[in-house]
Parts: C-alpha cells; structure tokens; sequence
C-alpha cells in the first residue's frame, strides 16, 4: 500500500526487506528490491546509499519474537547493538533513525504517503460504548500511556476498572485473546500510542484482523487515539464490528 501510494506521488522506490518478514509480493511493487537478514544494518545502509536515496520510511512489522531466532548482525549491527541499554522497540527505532542521519538519509513519517489512513476522531460505529465502557476506556488509556512510558507495549485489555492484560512481546492479538479470556465478554481493548510518540515509526495500528480476534472473545469495545492511530482495511473493519456488536470509539489524547 505504502509502495503504491508513493509511485502515485511520483517518487522513485527502492525496498530494503527482511528474510522472513517481508511479503515477497513487494518486489512486483517498486523498481528494486533488496533483501537482507534481521540485523544486517551496514547492509541495509550501503543498499540505500547504492540507490542514492536521501529519504526512507519504515513500513510493516517485524514479529518480534524472531528477533531471538532470526537475528543475523553483521558488523554495523553489533556496534548498534552494543550501544542500546535495553532492546525495546522505540530504543531501537530511535537508534536506528539517527545513525541513518548520520549517513545523510533522513527518516520521514510512516504515514508520509498515506495521511488518509490515520484514525478519524469520533465513534466509527453504530454501537457506541456505555457508560461502564466509558470509563473502562478512561481507566484504560491512562494505563496504556504508563505501559507506553517503560516502552513495553501498545495494547491493554480491561473490563469494570480492571487490568486483564497488557500487550508485551507476543503482540496485540495474543493481547485481546488472553484478556477477553479473562473477561467472558464485554472486555475493552484499548489501543495508544506511547507518551511522545515519535509518527515517524512504531505508530500503533488496527484492522479487521483486530475486531476479528476480539469477536472470538465476545469483546465489546476498541478505543485508539484520533491522529496517532493507523486503521486498516476501515470500512471492511467498521461493518465487521457493526454485525459483531462492537464498538470503535476514535478520541483525542
């Protein structure tokens, strides 16, 4: 989608992928494709200053899980490595951005090419939340702004004020399915983005796989953050959770 959108707008794309990861379909999408392992950062650099490139995005994800499995550093890896105190996602990215400065390619936001997929402010669906959920998404955000602070995760499970899960490394879907679990029905799931976001990476995004897995479980609710939020798939999404009984409340930090 990223890719597409930007050859629309006129500019040239060249991707550095990762084995494993990447969805190999990408290489039909833009005039080069490079492909590299987990790690392999002075690879990753020489194959964007091969291409002359001066400005780069980050799109996608990578499971991360695989980072103890996949993980092949070369020797620009390792050094970036070694300078890291703790390896969670915004340290890294962050790391990453900035030795890309030094080499004179700029890191612009994930969503340069596509501003329209950012999540409008309001209820995108015909159930609105209660006022229990109300709360609940209340009580929610101000713990997942605090889980966003240590740089752990996204993603909170809750129901009647009451922390059922919080997202770590197994990801947002596992997240919902041990929390809705806990919960029988009528959990809420919130979404947000982490205390100074930085949108040029790691912004926090949902979809219909989202409210897929949260109809497993019989959740009620998904609240993200107006703005700092990507949504997938919308109007797919939205009349999923309209059949389901599922509320998408969209609201300003």
């Amino acid at each position: 989608m990223v890719a597409d959108s930007a050859k629309k707008q006129g500019h040239r794309i060249v991707a550095v992928a990762h084995c494993g990861e990447t969805d190999p379909a990408l290489a039909d999408r833009v005039e080069d494709i490079v492909w590299i392992n987990l790690g392999q950062f002075g690879q990753l650099i020489s194959a964007l200053k091969k291409h002359s490139v001066r400005r780069a995005l980050m799109a996608g994800t990578i499971a991360k899980q695989r980072m103890f499995s996949r993980i092949r550093p070369d020797f620009k890896g390792l050094t970036l490595l070694s300078k890291l105190a703790i390896f969670h996602d915004d340290g890294i990215l962050r790391s990453v951005a900035k030795e890309l400065e030094k080499e004179g390619i700029h890191i612009v936001s994930s969503t340069f090419c596509m501003p329209d997929l950012l999540a409008p402010p309001g209820c995108l669906t015909k159930k609105r939340p209660t006022k229990e959920e109300k709360e609940d998404i209340q009580f929610g955000f101000m713990v997942a702004k605090e889980l966003g602070r240590l740089d752990i995760g996204q993603c909170v499970v809750v129901r009647r004020k009451t922390v059922l899960a919080l997202e770590a490394m197994e990801g947002t879907d596992e997240t919902i399915l041990r929390g809705g679990k806990l919960a029988k029905e009528k959990a809420v799931v919130i979404k947000a983005s982490k205390p100074n976001q930085d949108l040029r990476f790691d912004i926090p995004s949902v979809g219909l796989k989202t409210v897929e897995v949260m109809s497993k479980v019989r959740a009620s609710v998904l609240a993200v953050e107006a703005g700092k939020t990507l949504i997938f798939d919308k109007s797919i999404m939205v009349e999923f959770a309209n059949n389901a009984r599922i509320s998408i409340i969209s609201q300003a930090e």
